[in-house]
């Protein structure tokens, strides 16, 4: 295959590099040269004009469920914890079929896209029956779209009969789901640094699954090497839950499992104390840090200055759209700022935190270290955003206005240097069909 024509992204207004203020040159998906104020490039490229665009790495989103759309300000499940919510929801999610699947994740992505997001994780666990294939529509969907994606095969075992939280219906037997498992992984995982779509296994928290499949799902990824996902120490109650079933704190069970090493990233970690982050940090595990989605159902903060003063590393999640209401990761970043800011005060947390660990730090969670940053050999992953909207007028340091006064929309993307978004649109995506589709489909869902 023949090297494709470089691209220089020229003389932007703004963008999250050192050495770059005339932009960066990109070829065959990545990063080639970074144009240094006062210089041209080495490279011979057609040109984009960025003059008006503040250019950013591909935002990265390290929990998702994406067909939670088809489930947003359901009132039966507002103003409820985390607990009595999804008991109010999986009655409602026990129904979805695969057309409403695949509608539900197309929102999602596309949503994301939107938002300046590039790369995105998924934790798709509920598997009803006629659902068996919920990886596969997931993966078409993404190819569609041309995202970049880490999707993880969840799993529920553990139902109301035998102690846990969902009902019979959504669940699966422990076989069934080490099978699919190795399935998809032979099927759709992609090696290297240029993989478009890869796989991960993750059984959907302490709460819903058994000990035995929590143990042998390690052991499925360790031999299989790909990575592990899960929710942790998200509220109070699943530290109680764990401490009346399994008689220890959810990290404890966690490392009894054969989990707590640099393989697994956690969403939430709320509620850990400080042994139990430094225990984090020593084994590379990373958290997954979901503000809106912790704000509404008011689990709490994860302590993000703490855990990384102990080595953890903190990526960013928009988490599913039943508890966040949305899917738009640069929304999530000032959620997160405003969050963090507000906990540890000015001197602690800057917007150039909120969008690392949107970037470089969600980099590390889905343990791809070629993306999340603008530099030479990286991958072109890249998100453009204009600031010529009311919101936006009258603002100083670009970079910081994104975050400070509300970015949500991105003018460009591009994914493994292919421009996937132009002029604020996916090109073929006909927005107007999808609502009125996803949304037809949603009230069926919940009407039962």
């Amino acid at each position: 295959m023949g090297s494709t024509q470089a691209i220089w992204i020229k003389d932007p207004l703004g963008i999250l590099a050192e050495g770059a203020d005339r932009g960066i040159v990109v070829r065959d998906g990545r990063i080639v040269e970074k144009v240094a104020a006062g210089a041209t490039p080495s490279t011979e490229a057609a040109v984009f004009d960025a003059s008006d665009h503040v250019v950013l790495p591909g935002l990265i989103n390290t929990h998702h469920h994406f067909y939670q759309t088809l489930t947003r300000a359901v009132p039966a499940a507002m103003d409820r914890e985390l607990f009595p919510w999804l008991q109010a929801l999986y009655p409602v999610w026990a129904r979805l079929t695969p057309e409403a699947l695949e509608l539900g994740v197309t929102v999602a992505t596309s949503e994301l896209m939107l938002s300046g997001c590039t790369t995105t994780t998924d934790h798709h666990y509920v598997f009803p029956a006629g659902l068996e294939e919920s990886v596969d529509i997931e993966v078409a969907v993404a190819q569609r779209l041309g995202l970049r994606v880490l999707l993880t095969r969840g799993s529920m075992n553990l139902s109301q009969r035998d102690g846990g939280l969902p009902p019979d219906s959504v669940v699966q037997d422990e076989d069934t789901i080490l099978a699919d498992s190795e399935r998809v992984v032979a099927k759709y995982h992609e090696r290297g640094e240029d993989a478009m779509v890869q796989i991960a296994l993750a059984p959907c928290s302490p709460f819903s699954v058994t000990t035995s499949l929590m143990t042998k799902t390690a052991e499925l990824a360790g031999k299989l090497d790909v990575r592990l996902h899960t929710h942790l120490a998200e509220t109070e109650d699943e530290n109680k839950f764990c401490e009346q079933l399994y008689k220890c704190r959810p990290l404890d069970y966690l490392e009894n499992c054969g989990w707590l090493n640099a393989r697994t990233w956690l969403a939430h970690g709320i509620h850990f104390n400080a042994s139990e982050m430094k225990r984090l940090g020593k084994a590379k595990t990373t958290i997954s840090h979901c503000a809106c989605s912790n704000q509404i159902l008011a689990s709490g903060g994860c302590p993000v200055c703490e855990m990384e003063e102990a080595g953890v590393g903190i990526g960013l999640g928009v988490d599913g759209s039943a508890s966040n209401d949305e899917s738009n990761l640069m929304q999530e970043v000032r959620a997160a700022f405003l969050l963090q800011r507000a906990r540890y005060g000015v001197g602690k947390v800057s917007h150039k935190d909120a969008l690392r660990w949107a970037t470089k730090g969600s980099a590390a969670c889905v343990g791809r270290p070629e993306l999340g940053e603008i530099a030479t050999g990286k991958a072109a992953d890249l998100a453009l955003f204009r600031l010529d909207e009311l919101r936006f007028s009258g603002h100083g340091d670009p970079l910081a206005a994104l975050v400070l006064c509300g970015a949500h929309r991105a003018d460009r993307v591009m994914v493994a240097g292919k421009w996937t978004v132009i002029d604020g649109a996916i090109p073929r995506l006909d927005v107007a069909e999808l609502i009125r589709r996803h949304s037809a489909a949603a009230r069926k869902l919940q009407a039962g």
